[in-house]
């Protein structure tokens, strides 16, 4: 089994996949700086003798250089992920997408690991109106949090090139599930409109509603990186990881409430700065190269993220 190292393996996405790569019997190692992960998300020691957690920074050139000792792969997901706090704070944004993707791969070079995958975005693509969106469409960021991941994704090419280090970039649609932290001031939109409905209270939605999104079950996500670590070579391939179909925010309310069995009716306010109307992924690349097909349905994926969340509320109130 491998040595693998995760980057952000503390937060939503990162958690679930440590653990399935914990479960595959790889020894994971994961770097994060809890400041958005979680430390509940990776209590596994017991469970998983194979996990070390190292709590450190990206954009510490040093960490990277020390946390990438022996190891084979790595999946990176650290980054600032909020489209709304790139715009109101860019040095910070590039910072961490940029400076510190920068460093991984350096590190990753430098200690001789196999592969570099890299969580990249669907805000590459901008506010195009063509649809689906398809990986040889020229990007249009619309925000510095898309141009930081479009940079990323740059490097990784580079990266290849120049040292011949394996490198994948996975765009990432809109990702939901279990884990995703709802009380962030940045949160998304799934687990903030569970979040107010359990709680009785109107879901904002910023606009009309009509926008719509590629949402994609965390399970798919995980599946497609674990399929980019065993696949042949890669150097520099950048593909779509999307449900391939796409909802309004009004339509999501009315499967929400239908779940919840919910009568709240939503608030709409001003669209923020830097979203996009629309978003629709084409899978055929990811198909191709990695034999990757979402398998979990909407609703389903729904339903098991409701389920996760009425638990936490649970244990949340009878502590």
């Amino acid at each position: 089994m491998a040595k693998i190292l995760v980057t952000g393996g503390a937060g939503f996405i990162g958690s679930n996949l440590t653990e399935a790569l914990l479960k595959q019997g790889h020894s994971v190692r994961v770097l994060d700086n809890f400041s958005t992960g979680k430390r509940e998300n990776v209590v596994y020691e017991m469970k998983y003798p194979g996990l070390e957690i190292i709590e450190g920074d990206i954009v510490d050139r040093k960490v990277c250089r020390s946390v990438l000792e022996g190891i084979e792969c790595v999946f990176h997901e650290a980054a600032l992920p909020s489209v709304e706090q790139s715009v109101e704070d860019p040095l910070t944004s590039n910072r961490v997408n940029v400076e510190g993707t920068l460093n991984v791969l350096v590190a990753a070079k430098e200690a001789g690991a196999r592969r570099v995958i890299y969580a990249s975005s669907c805000a590459i693509y901008g506010d195009d109106p063509a649809l689906p969106k398809r990986e040889e469409m020229a990007p249009n960021p619309l925000s510095p949090y898309a141009l930081g991941k479009y940079v990323g994704e740059q490097y990784g090419r580079l990266f290849s090139r120049l040292y011949r280090l394996e490198t994948v970039s996975l765009r990432y649609f809109n990702v939901f599930g279990p884990r995703q932290n709802p009380d962030s001031a940045y949160a998304a939109v799934i687990p903030r409109f569970i979040h107010a409905l359990l709680r009785g209270d109107s879901p904002v939605v910023f606009g009309d509603g009509e926008q719509s999104r590629d949402f994609v079950f965390v399970e798919d996500v995980v599946r497609a990186n674990l399929l980019a670590m065993s696949q042949g070579r890669l150097y520099g391939d950048v593909m779509n990881v999307a449900s391939g179909k796409n909802l309004s925010l009004n339509q999501l309310l009315r499967v929400l409430a239908d779940i919840l069995d919910s009568k709240i009716s939503p608030i709409y306010r001003d669209p923020r700065p830097g979203d996009i109307r629309h978003s629709l992924g084409d899978g055929e690349r990811a198909k191709r190269l990695l034999d990757f097909t979402p398998t979990v349905e909407l609703k389903t994926g729904l339903e098991r993220t409701v389920t996760y969340f009425m638990k936490k509320r649970k244990e949340a109130a009878e502590r």
